[in-house]
């Protein structure tokens, strides 16, 4: 367990202060920047969301917020010939209408209009400014409709078995000789310690069920990645076969959620809390899943992971968004085939129909198939 001192710090991987804002800044003003984006930024992590409840954005929001915030800092500043922080209503209307003019995705615009939002409802909360109500929203028809690149069917079954070969290895007690000194120096160098001490429990630690798990739970329940770092072991309910995601963990907070899953991915499910009680590591947090480094699961690890899955399943990345989103949107868009609108929509957790709606179409496969049928 960590000391108090070497506790993790909530900003740790979010920018503050990026290098052309720096280059901008003398050295009080830097110092003065720095304690406001830290003040900002900490208090979006814990109160964000419900400043009543101490709920607060997941880390991947808020950094991805704080470039953008950023941004409109610097084009403050070049508006009114030097440094502020006094920001002001006029401020964020009129950076809304210099976004509107500018030859970008309206998706673009939105997520800097969020992120002026979040900005000033933290001056709001915290320095007793006045709410700000935006005077200008973004259409969102020039948007795909359309969920992002999904697995097929066939690709998803390639993935759940790619998990099961994903860092595994032989028996210990099936090679010899050389063979079995270079999965040793692999283990070695996997596991972080001499080969000397390369132990009969690290080869089947090298065999545990967390990437198994994690995978087909995904692939099952479509988690967001957001979900998968926050996932937790109460979360899973083996005796009845499915995830129950309480509404203080679920990505959009609104009500608890039931997620189903198959037989198979529950088995594994309890293989891996069997095995994650007997290790170290997992002595002090319910969290679900954590990497090698005792992190939680991220969008760039989960992204990393899919890549390294779609390399041992020979599945082409070249031209697609292969992000873990891309088994989310497989899963509705055959739950929406399947089942309908209304089960796809409980699955994924949408608190609107309309966003369900996206995955109202059919696979490739399906039409590619209509086609030879048609003739």
């Amino acid at each position: 367990m960590k000391d108090a001192d070497q506790a993790t710090d909530p900003l740790e991987d979010i920018t503050l202060i990026p290098g052309p804002t720096e280059e901008l800044l003398n050295e009080r003003q830097f110092l003065n920047y720095r304690s406001e984006r830290e003040q900002c930024l900490e208090w979006l992590l814990t109160f964000g969301i419900d400043p009543k409840t101490a709920d607060g954005y997941a880390k991947t929001t808020v950094s991805n917020r704080a470039f953008r915030m950023d941004q409109f800092y610097r084009w403050v500043w070049e508006q009114e010939g030097g440094y502020t922080t006094s920001l002001t209503h006029d401020h964020a209307d009129n950076y809304l209408r210099h976004l509107a003019g500018q030859q970008k995705s309206n998706a673009h615009k939105n997520s800097c209009r969020k992120a002026l939002m979040m900005l000033y409802k933290w001056r709001h909360h915290q320095r007793g400014a006045d709410k700000w109500e935006p005077e200008i929203t973004f259409s969102r028809k020039n948007q795909s409709t359309t969920p992002r690149d999904y697995l097929t069917r066939e690709e998803r079954t390639a993935i759940r078995d790619a998990s099961l070969e994903y860092g595994s290895v032989p028996n210990r007690d099936n090679v010899y000789g050389d063979e079995r000194d270079q999965w040793v120096a692999y283990l070695a160098q996997r596991f972080e310690k001499p080969k000397t001490e390369v132990t009969e429990a690290d080869w089947e630690r090298a065999n545990k069920w967390k990437i198994p798990s994690l995978v087909a739970t995904s692939l099952d329940g479509g988690l967001r990645p957001i979900e998968v770092e926050r996932a937790r072991t109460s979360w899973v309910d083996v005796d009845n076969g499915v995830l129950r995601i309480p509404k203080e963990e679920s990505s959009k907070n609104t009500e608890h959620w039931i997620v189903s899953l198959q037989t198979q991915t529950v088995e594994m499910l309890d293989h891996w809390l069997t095995q994650r009680a007997t290790i170290e590591k997992y002595d002090d947090t319910d969290a679900l899943w954590l990497t090698r480094r005792s992190n939680p699961y991220q969008t760039s690890s989960l992204r990393n992971l899919l890549h390294r899955l779609c390399e041992i399943a020979e599945i082409s990345t070249e031209n697609r968004q292969m992000s873990w989103y891309a088994i989310r949107h497989s899963t509705g868009t055959y739950m929406a085939r399947e089942e309908g609108l209304a089960a796809a929509q409980t699955q994924l957790r949408h608190k609107s129909p309309e966003t369900t709606m996206k995955y109202d179409q059919a696979p490739v496969e399906d039409r590619k198939n209509a086609l030879d049928r048609m003739g």
